[in-house]
């Protein structure tokens, strides 16, 4: 590895973890990075932090719960028209 490299780190400002240049080394020790995504510069958390992503079956599953939720409401009672005096 060496300064510029492309390295997988997690970003706190995007909160998962991305694709990320190398700024800062001691020997062989990575110790600043900063996120291409967001140019968040940062020390280097060798991609620990946050929480863990959701696989895809995971977010299928958040879906279609929600979607089912959504079809689950009975329609409003129909009101009558109110007579003015």
């Amino acid at each position: 590895m060496r300064l510029g490299d492309y390295i997988d780190d997690y970003c706190t400002r995007c909160k998962r973890s991305t694709d990320h240049s190398i700024v800062s080394m001691m020997g062989e020790e990575v110790l600043k990075t900063r996120c291409r995504t967001c140019d968040n510069e940062h020390k280097y958390r060798a991609n620990k932090g946050g929480k863990k992503e959701m696989s895809a079956q995971e977010a299928f599953n958040i879906l279609m719960a929600r979607a089912g939720a959504g079809q689950a409401q009975e329609p409003a009672a129909e009101k009558k028209p109110r007579k003015r005096k």
